[in-house]
């Protein structure tokens, strides 16, 4: 009866066993296909370094037509593209990978644009175009460059103390240029002063940041430019008069402005927000963290934006024109039209509550098929300067605004990160501190626990 019971036992036992290991096969089995079919990861790094962006996302996803990526490299170093390359082919059937060894297939390196190791080369349908390096910011601009193949150009206009683009000072426009660049943008400078007239070939005029007033002949050649289906950003100052900060009224241009529906403000905004003091602003940089509802700023959300000695606009549609708000100052700002002193007083019952608009976007009925003029108005220029223009999401609003400018929605979205500098600067002594810590008191600490514990079980 035992030797029946115990062999009972042990059948019941092999069959438990049996499918405990079946059920751990078809589990392992099924994370192992469904990881092959799906590759998903989580990117826990403050600057998702190891994630590709939203607008790499939407371009990939978004090919209508097979795009091939081959990466020039020796075999022993494929290895190290591999990674970043299948993030891309993983985004889209239609984007494909293709890894050459110039020194073992120099034919088929040749034909397929081979110029130097570690790069790679983007086809789409007959355009060609070269990542120098396999950053993402090159991989997807080599993309975009090959879905435009047009030249797109930004046209600055000088003459009246506007930022120049080849200025690689803190108030210059130098990184501004470099960054438009990225996106496929030729950046050039023009002069209203010399020819009242836009260049053909403009995709969009900047005028950025005038210090002096311009005169009616450059305000008809923005006028009929913008009228007649042209681009234009007005980035425009508070007309300060304090100490040698002075910036002109500009009337001719803000009249102009004006008959579009938007009207430039002569005041300052003050924004007492305490998030921007926690970040390191002061009043005179308002702080944006909400935004309306518009294609420059849909992407926007959830991202801060800052404008450093910022104006105030007032917004209306017209008969010809459709004005929409981007985005206000915070509850807590005001404006002051005291101007001409830097003793501003928050108390002032003169001064105007917030919060106020920033930025808005318009569009013109030129009365033409398929051709409508498109303005953007900020009142501040600062904040695509060289020293600003890193700050939080103003890079990606500043090629938001010229993506919309020369309708290239499909390229506005959250840009590439560049990578955050994670080093630990000490001084002296907080150096001496750590090697004190880690050589003397943590052993110390060590030994002592040792002797406690033996003392006590002596």
């Amino acid at each position: 009866m035992n030797t029946e019971l115990l062999k009972a036992r042990q059948t019941k036992y092999v069959a438990y066993a049996t499918v405990y290991i079946l059920v751990a096969l078809a589990v392992v089995t099924v994370a192992n296909v469904l990881a092959d079919r799906y590759d998903k990861s989580y990117d826990a790094t403050a600057n998702k370094r190891y994630s590709l962006s939203e607008q790499t996302i939407k371009v990939v996803k978004g090919l209508k037509q097979d795009a091939t990526i081959t990466y020039f490299a020796q075999d022993s170093q494929f290895s190290q593209a591999k990674d970043k390359l299948d993030m891309y082919a993983n985004l889209s059937p239609k984007l494909h990978v293709v890894y050459v060894d110039p020194d073992k297939k120099p034919l088929v390196a040749t034909q397929g644009g081979f110029k130097n190791l570690n790069t790679a080369v983007v086809q789409i349908g007959a355009n060609k175009n070269e990542a120098k390096s396999i950053s993402e910011e090159d991989l997807t601009g080599a993309i975009i460059r090959d879905l435009k193949n047009t030249t797109r150009t930004v046209c600055f206009v000088t003459g009246s103390g506007e930022h120049q683009i080849d200025d690689s000072g803190r108030t210059g426009f130098s990184r501004l240029k470099e960054l438009i660049a990225k996106d496929d943008y030729q950046g050039k400078s023009i002069d209203l002063l010399q020819k009242a007239e836009v260049p053909t070939d403009c995709t969009v005029v900047v005028v950025g940041g005038p210090r002096g007033d311009y005169l009616q002949p450059e305000v008809d050649a923005l006028k009929k430019y913008v009228e007649d289906g042209g681009r234009a950003l007005f980035l425009l100052d508070p007309p300060l008069k304090v100490g040698r900060e002075e910036v002109g009224d500009n009337d001719a241009l803000t009249s102009l402005l004006a008959s579009w529906g938007v009207t430039p403000n002569k005041d300052l905004i003050l924004d007492f927000n305490p998030v921007g003091q926690m970040v390191g602003l002061g009043p005179q940089v308002p702080l944006v963290t909400h935004y309306e509802s518009h294609a420059i700023v849909n992407e926007m959300k959830g991202t801060a934006t800052g404008f450093p000695m910022s104006r105030s606009l007032d917004t209306k549609t017209g008969d010809k024109t459709s004005v929409d708000k981007l985005f206000d100052s915070s509850e807590s700002s005001l404006s002051t039209t005291k101007l001409d002193s830097d003793r501003i007083d928050p108390a002032d019952p003169k001064n105007k509550k917030g919060p106020l608009t920033i930025a808005a976007a318009g569009t013109y009925k030129t009365g033409k098929d398929n051709s409508q003029g498109r303005f953007v108005v900020v009142g501040s220029s600062q904040w695509v300067a060289n020293n600003f223009l890193a700050f939080n999401g103003n890079r990606d609003l500043a090629l938001n605004t010229l993506n919309w400018l020369s309708s290239d929605e499909d390229l506005i979205s959250i840009r590439p990160k560049e990578p955050e500098d994670r080093k630990l600067t000490m001084t002296r002594a907080q150096v001496r501190w750590v090697g004190i810590t880690a050589l003397l008191l943590i052993p110390l600490i060590v030994i002592g626990t040792g002797i406690s514990v033996w003392w006590r079980r002596r």
